[in-house]
């Protein structure tokens, strides 16, 4: 073993055993009192220790133009550097947060079911393991600690308050420590604390000791006749670490096959093996109180495919949920504190809403709608978080590759406009947060109202996935994987989706991807275009003679000629030239002029400079303008030519330069983009002058 393996695991060790002691608390009940009276948020109950650890890690304002929401911070995944994030669901989010607060304040929702509903891959269990690996954080953040118990008891000649295994009985649902004072006496207790809170919402320490602590407690009251300071002699308290790998204050419950599971897993069994030792299976001490609901205690319990539950299992869940208690076999109702949080996809919950055995279920459910993502821009990072450069090596994804794999599969799950005006792909961009003329917020708005179920239904982030992988170990020769190659692959697979119902869906999936190939075409002329034209001092050079031109005719002046030197008229052709480009009849010359004098002008008074750059119309115009201009120097139908003369390659090797620099494309797809342009001219779809 070499030093520096000696030094790494020397550090390791010492990191090791510093957060280990750091997070080992040990002391008596008194101990623990003083606790509670400096850091009251000890005491939270399960939904008001889920919702300020949400909160702790910060949310911002989400504004909308009429009302003010919130973005929370924790659904960005702060744990696994956002590999678990989830995107384009903050109204979602925003709700379960809402209901998580509140519960906290006890306004009802702590005696519900909060059901996560929505089609499959649309992030409900993500949800769902984000709020668990954040519990499993927070208690070990000093502003997340709890605590739960021990008891230490000596064996008597009855044998009755130890087994035999050890002289430490650790309570087996992880109570609060302030449920060994008497109800009657604990209310004192909280009023007194409540006085000097801090927290926002009522202090709660509700219900009576488990079974098994119960039997000790009272062993113990017996023992010494009463005396309860000498029974909370034998507490030790201790800092409580939830973790769902150990079981501890989180749960985690999956139905399977009925002749495999019974509600005992919710609830806990009888220890056969000790029913020897303590002469019933009615002693606590003879009974596993380790069912989902029991170690879930103090924390969150989640339920994947609750409503596939047989109905056996439904009593526990109901009686936990309404009245905060359990029945374990054999013994009284048990007090529990936990969120239940299910999850669930449509075809189940209509069957639930069909049922009506089920009506008591329904009463206790909040349901959350999780739809797909209708955001171009949220969808795409759900592909580039998969596949980028550190992740993927030895292969190029060529520019907009994940952009027409997430249009497709958003414009597969948004509605048809009822407006006549709109089309699909332009209520995709309005979403998507762009500007469209004659459309605002408000039509937005009412884009979303009028179609309250999108989202419900369409394409799986997990299809898109898994057709990306396979575009990129289809044919391991290619370098570089480009829009079109995963546009066949999306197409190829959904032949044999499973999800994909009827012809008729199979055929408007098929439809959109022709749509959004046409949009791909547009983004690469444009593109090349630019490439060809993005000589910034030949634009601004045109930019200035338009100017010149514009000032010249709407102030009734002449323009000095800088080859003669004699005064000329403006230079209208010039003028029409790049104002047809933006579609500005001759009827609207005038007035667009005095527009663009107008804008000038008002830059000039604030002291600022007109630039080309920040009219979107104007430099698009010019753009166009000038790559028609250079067009005519190199014909598009010779860039793949096999017979160019040498300044025409050089004049390509340019343009290629240009794509590859300005747009991240590769030495392949750069050459394969103006290949494909080249057709698109040579088939005549756009006319070379």
């Amino acid at each position: 073993m070499t030093d520096t393996d000696l030094g790494f695991l020397k550090q390791v060790k010492e990191r090791t055993q510093s957060e280990f002691l750091n997070l080992r608390w040990e002391g008596s009940f008194t101990d623990y009192l003083g606790i509670a009276h400096q850091q009251l948020e000890v005491i939270r109950t399960s939904y008001q220790r889920l919702y300020d650890m949400i909160l702790s890690h910060g949310r911002e304002e989400v504004s909308d133009g009429r009302s003010v929401s919130y973005r929370y911070k924790f659904f960005a995944d702060p744990f696994g550097m956002g590999e678990d994030a989830v995107f384009g669901l903050d109204a979602t989010l925003a709700r379960l947060v809402n209901i998580f607060k509140s519960a906290a304040f006890g306004y009802g929702p702590e005696r519900r079911i909060i059901l996560l509903h929505g089609p499959v891959g649309s992030a409900k269990s993500t949800i769902v393991r984000q709020l668990k690996r954040g519990l499993e954080d927070y208690a070990r953040r000093p502003e997340g600690a709890l605590y739960s118990f021990r008891w230490r008891v000596e064996a008597d000649e009855a044998g009755r308050l130890k087994s035999r295994e050890s002289d430490k009985f650790a309570c087996p649902m992880h109570e609060e420590p302030l449920k060994l004072i008497p109800a009657e006496f604990r209310g004192e207790l909280l009023r007194d604390l409540q006085a000097k809170a801090q927290v926002p919402y009522r202090l709660r320490v509700e219900g009576d000791l488990c079974p098994a602590c119960r039997k000790v407690f009272w062993d113990l009251m017996q023992k010494h006749e009463g005396d309860l300071e000498k029974v909370l002699s034998h507490i030790e308290v201790y800092r409580l670490l939830l973790s769902e790998k150990d079981r501890v204050g989180i749960g985690t419950f999956q139905p399977k096959d009925e002749k495999n599971q019974d509600s005992t897993e919710l609830t806990g069994d009888v220890n056969y093996r000790k029913i020897a030792i303590y002469g019933s299976d009615s002693d606590p001490r003879a009974f596993n109180f380790d069912g989902e609901l029991n170690i879930a205690n103090r924390g969150l319990i989640e339920f994947i495919e609750i409503l596939k539950l047989d109905v056996a299992f439904l009593y526990d869940l109901l009686g936990a949920t309404q009245e905060h208690k359990i029945k374990p076999k054999k013994f009284p109702q048990t007090d529990v504190d936990e969120v239940i949080i299910g999850h669930t996809n449509e075809p189940e919950y209509i069957k639930l809403q069909n049922n009506e055995y089920m009506e008591a279920l329904r009463d206790r459910t909040i349901k959350i709608d999780v739809p797909y993502i209708t955001r171009l821009s949220d969808e795409m990072r759900i592909y580039e978080r998969d596949f980028n450069k550190k992740k993927i090596t030895g292969k190029h994804i060529a520019p907009h590759t994940i952009e027409v794999a997430s249009m497709w599969s958003v414009l597969t799950r948004i509605e048809e406009p009822k407006k006549q005006d709109l089309t699909l792909v332009q209520k995709m961009k309005l979403y998507d947060g762009r500007t469209l003329p004659g459309y605002t917020e408000d039509t937005v708005r009412e884009l979303r109202q009028e179609a309250a179920r999108e989202g419900m239904a369409g394409i799986s982030p997990r299809y898109i996935q898994d057709r990306i992988s396979n575009s990129l170990v289809t044919d391991m020769n290619e370098q570089c994987i480009n829009p079109f190659m995963v546009l066949n692959e999306l197409e190829a697979g959904l032949q044999h989706h499973s999800l994909i119902s009827s012809d008729e869906q199979r055929s408007r999936f098929r439809e959109l991807l022709s749509v959004v190939k046409d949009e791909y075409e547009e983004v690469i002329k444009n593109e090349v275009r630019r490439a060809i034209s993005s000589d910034e001092s030949a634009i601004a050079t045109l930019s200035s003679n338009y100017i010149d031109n514009v000032k010249a005719y709407t102030q009734g002046e002449k323009i000095r000629n800088k080859f003669t030197g004699k005064l000329d008229e403006p230079d209208e052709r010039l003028m029409r030239s790049i104002e047809e480009k933006i579609a500005i009849p001759e009827t609207r010359k005038d007035d667009f002029r005095r527009e663009v004098m107008n804008y000038i002008g008002a830059l000039a008074v604030e002291g600022k400079k007109f630039d080309w750059r920040t009219d979107e119309r104007l430099r698009r115009a010019l753009e166009m303008k000038l790559f028609e201009d250079q067009k005519d120097t190199i014909k598009l139908s010779a860039l793949v030519s096999n017979v160019i003369d040498k300044e025409t390659q050089e004049k390509i090797e340019v343009i290629r330069g240009r794509l590859i620099n300005s747009y991240g494309y590769c030495q392949v797809c750069s050459k394969d983009i103006l290949e494909y342009i080249s057709s698109v001219f040579a088939r005549g779809d756009e006319k070379e002058e």
